[in-house]
Parts: C-alpha cells; sequence; structure tokens
C-alpha cells in the first residue's frame, strides 16, 4: 500500500496523536519531536527549550483514502493558529513536509489562513481589542508555521498514547463532538 508522510504540531502531541489516530486513512500517528537542534532528544530537554523541537506528531496516511488538504482541515479545527501557544516554543504550531509536492498544498492552505482575516487589530490605550485567541477573529496574525522537515525522533514510549493509557486526563480537544461529526471513529 503507498502512503505518504506529513509532520504536525500544535499545543499538546498527546491530543494530537488520539485525534489523527482515529480518522479514516491515517495508517499511524507517532508522537515525537520536530526539527530538533539535538539528536535523539528526550521529553526533559525538549520541555526545558534545550533542543529548538517542537512537539508534534507524524503521520503516515493513504492519500487514496484521505487528502492533505483534510488533514489540514482537521489540525487547524482542533488547534488555534491565531494564537501563540505562551508556554513555549516546544508547543508552537506548524506543518512540517518532506515531499516537495506537498509544499505547494500547503503553501496555498498556509496563505488562505494568512489571509483569512485580513482586518488589522483594533488598539485602544496600547491594549488589543481584538484579542487572537478569542472568538473576535479580525485579527490577522498567524503563528503556525510551514517548514520542511529536517528531522523527527519518536518520543518516548510512555508519551505514545498517552490518552488511552490515561483516559482520566484532561483535554482541550472535544473528542465526543468529533465523534459526533464523523470526523473521528
Amino acid at each position: 500500500m503507498y502512503a505518504k508522510k506529513i509532520y504536525f504540531a500544535g499545543g499538546n502531541f498527546h491530543e494530537l496523536q488520539e485525534v489523527f489516530s482515529r480518522i479514516r486513512g491515517v495508517l499511524s500517528a507517532t508522537a515525537g519531536y520536530i526539527n530538533s537542534d539535538a539528536v535523539a532528544p528526550s521529553y526533559e530537554k525538549v520541555a526545558g527549550d534545550m533542543t529548538g523541537a517542537a512537539m508534534g506528531i507524524e503521520i503516515s496516511y493513504n492519500p487514496k483514502e484521505i487528502d492533505l488538504s483534510t488533514l489540514l482541515d482537521i489540525l487547524f479545527a482542533v488547534i488555534n493558529p491565531y494564537c501563540r501557544d505562551e508556554r513555549g516554543n516546544m508547543y508552537r504550531s506548524g506543518v512540517y513536509y518532506c515531499d516537495k509536492e506537498d509544499e505547494v498544498i500547503i503553501e496555498f492552505y498556509m496563505n488562505f489562513l494568512r489571509m483569512r482575516y485580513k482586518a488589522p487589530a483594533v488598539t485602544a490605550a496600547n491594549v488589543t481589542v481584538n484579542d487572537p485567541c478569542s472568538d473576535n477573529k479580525a485579527v490577522y496574525k498567524c503563528y503556525a508555521e510551514a517548514v520542511p522537515l529536517r528531522n523527527f525522533y519518536p518520543a518516548e514510549k510512555k508519551h505514545q498514547y498517552y490518552l488511552r493509557k490515561n483516559p482520566r486526563t484532561k483535554t482541550f480537544i472535544d473528542f465526543l463532538r468529533l465523534r459526533e461529526l464523523d470526523i473521528i471513529t
């Protein structure tokens, strides 16, 4: 079977892995560290911002069952590209590709995100009225990056399918709603 790979980051890699592992056409989703400056980084080093890596997932998928645009739609439905994660650089959002043919699709998609809310933020007394993390989408700054993949290191075994092993873990993704919408199984 023909399979392609794409790499996504955005917030908690445990949540992303759980979402994408339940999508029809996705063959596997592996939690790990993307574009690390260090060889074989550990969770502690990545969390300590000593590697420059993003916490994310490697997705192997069958392009005959699901296309890259649909995977991008799902990614940006569960993460907000207009909100910078203040917890640290390792939680940044992004799309990392290794196939040159995917670059065109990703750049087109990212341009759509960048242009989607082009109206500038309104400020009053140096206070931004349009908070990019609020429901008011009049802000145009897109924080998600789209860059070629340099490397990917799978996370330690205890981080693989963490939410399945720890079902009582609090999550910000509404898995029930995704199931109702028939996005995940």
